[in-house]
């Protein structure tokens, strides 16, 4: 196993791209498979210098950022900047976290559970300051599940909006809903968390630009209310209207409720619920 894997990775990965895959003309007389170095520094906004230390292992600590810019650069697959991000953590490029940082709350007090039971069938959920889901009823589970949100042993929203790749064809506003899902996530959470830090960094990597530039942008304000389309597998086009309910500041969770905001998505729900329809009122849009 070589020692610099990391360095290695990059540079096969610059050697399989193509200059017409990035837009770039090709000489006649090119001999340098995929990109040169300089090519790929400046699609990436880093120096030529700083980029052969990485290649050759003299550098193996490249910030979030700069493994989201090579990795926006280099056209990675998600799969591919899963392995990104695994080899600059075997480096040495995660930031060592103080190890008594309290994580996120993942305990939910019974009296929410059960405000939850009663809110069935209606799609509810409930997320801490970074997006973890920690409870929700059955009707959020049967409008949820087909959509992917809920796959893995701890599913996150933001995670999965920025980096599952059914998430733009469930939201076809992919833009607005992640303008708003980052605005609710830095008001949320505070950036100053080594738990936020890690899950922005790692987003950073495996999301690249849509997540960084958002993350880097002014602050927008945050929408407590509104309405998502949602293309959905089993019942089609859906106009869901939010509400978002915080909870105490000690708990630092939070309860999004999906209503119905047309007849159409209430007969939706309706089906997905197996109930009569016409059970689901939609709300007024």
């Amino acid at each position: 196993m070589s020692d610099n894997e990391l360095g290695t990775f990059l540079r096969t990965r610059r050697e399989a791209v193509t200059p017409a895959e990035v837009g770039l003309p090709v000489g006649p007389r090119r001999r340098t498979p995929g990109l040169r170095r300089s090519e790929l520094a400046t699609l990436a906004g880093v120096s030529v210098e700083y980029l052969t230390r990485l290649e050759q292992g003299r550098d193996r600590n490249p910030s979030p950022s700069v493994l989201g810019s090579l990795a926006d650069a280099l056209r990675l697959a998600m799969d591919e900047r899963l392995l990104l991000r695994r080899l600059a953590k075997s480096s040495g490029a995660d930031a060592v976290f103080c190890s008594g940082a309290a994580a996120p709350s993942q305990v939910v007090r019974p009296s929410v559970r059960e405000l939850l039971r009663r809110l069935e069938p209606t799609p509810a959920v409930l997320v801490n300051w970074v997006g973890d889901i920690l409870a929700h009823t059955d009707g959020y589970a049967r409008f949820a599940g087909p959509l992917g949100i809920l796959d893995g042993e701890r599913p996150n929203v933001v995670r999965y909006l920025f980096t599952d790749e059914r998430a733009r064809a469930v939201y076809p506003d992919w833009d607005h809903v992640a303008d708003d899902q980052v605005a609710r996530f830095r008001q949320g959470a505070p950036l100053v968390d080594p738990h936020v830090v890690a899950l922005v960094d790692e987003l950073t990597v495996t999301a690249g630009a849509p997540f960084a530039d958002r993350m880097a942008a002014a602050p927008t304000p945050v929408r407590r209310a509104g309405h998502d389309l949602v293309a959905h597998p089993d019942v089609g086009s859906m106009r869901l209207a939010y509400e978002t309910l915080s909870l105490p500041d000690a708990d630092a969770q939070t309860i999004v409720i999906h209503l119905p905001a047309d007849e159409a998505t209430s007969a939706a729900l309706d089906r997905l619920n197996g109930r009569t329809p016409g059970a689901l009122r939609a709300v007024n849009g």
